[in-house]
């Protein structure tokens, strides 16, 4: 699709539209025709006598990259979902809808390979209608389940109304209702193309770009309109200030405030960071200060990216989604201003965690620090890619939301050159607790102080609430509260949240009247960080542990109480209280998604059943049969042979990530002797009473 947009804006021969993939630049996307990268492009289109500026990102649709889809989102006001008309709305459908409706993104649908429904369904001009009209059913609902009030009903997409498109894009052809009405065509002309090869005729006479431009003008609103109701919901500073109506209103003459969404590590000019310009004017030579960071940097050079090229415009203004040079220190999610006081944007709430790994090795010692700066690029350039240096074993771990995520991490380190060895793909796991324990007492290595310690799980609510970003370290403090109240905690806990662990933990001071504890606080916050990456089980993240500072006796005297006895004192009395509320490991769950005639239904799930798996629903969609279900992540490396070799290569399927659950009984024991002896770790887990102290 993204071609024929660009063949009709001048910057592509329409000839090669369609084989040249201009946006999918990388020679990675090349051979494996899909899209890896998120690829930003400015579009100029004239209809009507009239122009338009259009700032385009090609997106990945595979679910291992969604995370560029979630950034993406931040710097556009409006969507088109892509779909398959056979398919129809599939888990990712729901997923990007869900994702661009919490963002205030407006939402429009292209239905494509419309041929499909005539050369593999066989159905008629009227039946072809009736199908799609289920499609367009289905999104709606999705737009019922996730808009916010407000845009419910003003967001859903209407036939008549032309913010459904259908088309090919292989094809180079699609149509609207207001296009159908100017050009004739009809879907028994589509019909006609195909049965009679006609195609050709039907690209001339509808192009695609036609199409999907015009509804995208029609549809899909202008910076100054959408930031009106994108800013309150992504920016929670005093909209009443200057600050504030200028981001309102995309001010061009207001203070640059920009928030960043990808990070290009270029050999040659450095760090080259993107992002939407929601307030100001950004130049050459302006200084800009990276709030998170709380470090400033001067503006080298402004540009915008046209795909892979970089065309350097020496200033932009608001609404406009520039690439500046010289910020050494930006990342991702980043909020960059003139002004050093300025609220910071919300997270980007990512709908996935890294859930794979693998141990990365040069196999040459000479290469090593080579490896680990290629390894920390990628990390930078790619938020979704966690890269880990194992302090107890040297191993350098990378972690992923797939299989095929890390796949392409380690063929971009192979094309910088770098020899090197790569482990099986490993299963991230989680630890938590399924009962409530505590207090328990444990003592500073001096003796001199005493922490007191209990524990309990969090509800799923607030750990969602955690690892969405709708609760973090940086808010209000009495919005915090607010918010947690609401989800049933007691009015003291709620104002007295000590620290918080992105992953879905919580450290709560409960005490009363305590002395000299404000100054020690921040001693027993590493505590707390050190036990929620590193569990008692087998040293996996923590998740859903709600820890509770109960007591705490200090040492009058200042030298007694230092960082070196409080933090690992604190980190006792955790360990010994989440060892002692019933610790279980949880480990990934996939969900699955399968297309196979209905001869196959009893293999594929002879297959999902042998993988500890099991089928949720079964759908019959004309000649094809829909089997949604969920399988552990940790036996799905194999899948693709035995879904193979089961249905002699005739199914389709896909996976994503759904959920954390608790490894069963029967295989907990054995994954955690694995993972310890893995990380040179003991064979058994230590027990609680190793760290609770006795008066």
């Amino acid at each position: 699709m993204s071609d024929s947009l660009l063949a009709a804006c001048g910057m592509l021969s329409p000839s090669v539209a369609g084989q040249a993939l201009a946006l999918d630049y990388m020679e990675l996307e090349q051979t494996r025709q899909m899209t890896i990268k998120a690829a930003n492009v400015t579009l100029y289109y004239e209809t009507d006598e009239k122009g338009y500026v259009m700032n385009m990102i090609d997106t990945p649709g595979h679910i291992d990259f969604t995370g560029r889809v979630t950034r993406s989102l931040r710097a556009i006001d409006g969507a088109i979902v892509v779909c398959d008309s056979v398919e129809g709305v599939m888990t990712q459908t729901e997923t990007v809808t869900r994702q661009a409706l919490e963002e205030r993104v407006r939402p429009v649908l292209f239905i494509n390979k419309i041929d499909r429904l005539v050369k593999e369904l066989r159905l008629t001009p009227e039946k072809m209608q009736e199908w799609l009209a289920k499609i367009v059913s289905d999104f709606n609902r999705l737009v019922s389940i996730y808009a916010e009030p407000e845009f419910r009903e003003k967001w859903k997409v209407n036939i008549q109304e032309s913010s459904v498109a259908f088309g090919s894009a292989k094809d180079k052809w699609a149509f609207t209702f207001d296009l159908s009405k100017k050009t004739g065509v009809k879907f028994s002309d589509i019909y006609d193309a195909y049965v009679n090869n006609k195609v050709k005729e039907l690209e001339e006479k509808s192009p695609l770009h036609e199409a999907v431009l015009s509804m995208v003008i029609k549809q899909h609103p202008p910076p100054h309109v959408a930031q009106k109701y994108r800013i309150p919901a992504i920016w929670k500073g005093d909209l009443d200030s200057d600050i504030g109506k200028a981001l309102l209103s995309c001010d061009d003459n207001g203070p640059v405030v920009m928030m960043l969404i990808n990070i290009v590590v270029d050999p040659q000019a450095g760090i080259v960071a993107t992002g939407r310009l929601f307030s100001g004017t950004v130049e050459s030579g302006i200084r800009l200060n990276l709030l998170g960071e709380k470090r400033d940097g001067r503006v080298q050079s402004v540009n915008m990216y046209m795909g892979a090229a970089r065309e350097i415009v020496g200033k932009i203004s608001a609404g406009n989604i520039p690439a500046l040079l010289g910020l050494e220190y930006a990342r991702a999610g980043e909020t960059v201003s003139t002004i050093k006081n300025v609220h910071l944007f919300e997270n980007i709430k990512y709908v996935s965690e890294p859930v794979v790994t693998v141990a990365v090795e040069s196999k040459h010692p000479r290469e090593l620090p080579k490896l680990v700066d290629a390894m920390r690029k990628l990390s930078i350039e790619d938020p979704n890619l966690v890269v880990k240096i194992n302090e107890e074993s040297g191993e350098m771990l990378m972690a992923g939301m797939g299989v095929l995520h890390l796949e392409i991490a380690t063929s971009l380190l192979q094309d910088a050159g770098l020899d090197i060895i790569t482990s099986e793909p490993l299963i991230n796991y989680r630890e938590t607790i399924l009962g409530s324990a505590g207090p328990f007492m444990s003592k500073s290595p001096n003796r001199h102080n005493k922490i007191f310690i209990r524990i309990e799980p969090l509800t799923p609510e607030v750990i969602e609430l955690i690892r969405t970003g709708k609760i973090h370290e940086n808010m209000d403090k009495k919005e915090m509260a607010m918010i947690l109240r609401e989800k049933g905690w007691a009015t003291d806990e709620s104002r007295k949240v000590v620290a918080l662990d992105d992953r879905g933990n919580l450290f709560v001071d409960a005490t009363k009247g305590v002395q000299f504890l404000q100054e020690s606080l921040d001693s027993m916050r590493a505590g707390f960080v050190d036990v929620m990456l590193n569990g008692p089980l087998a040293y996996e993240y923590c998740r859903g542990l709600k820890v509770i500072l109960h007591h705490y006796v200090p040492h009058e005297d200042p030298a007694h109480r230092t960082y070196a006895q409080l933090m690992p004192a604190t980190r006792r009395g955790i360990l010994g209280a989440t060892l002692s509320a019933k610790p279980v490991l949880l480990e990934p769950i996939l969900g699955i998604e399968v297309k196979c005639t209905a001869e196959q239904i009893g293999a594929v799930s002879g297959v999902i059943s042998a993988k500890r798996g099991k089928m949720l629903n079964v759908e019959q969609k004309g000649i094809l049969t829909m089997i949604d279900g969920e399988v552990p992540a940790a036996e799905t490396f194999d899948l693709s042979q035995s879904m193979r070799g089961a249905t002699a290569g005739k199914a389709i399927w896909n996976t994503h990530f759904k959920s954390w659950s608790p490894a069963p009984k029967s295989v907990m024991s054995e994954i955690i002797l694995e993972l310890r002896k893995r990380k040179g770790l003991a064979p058994e887990p230590p027990k609680a009473s190793e760290f609770i102290d006795k008066e």
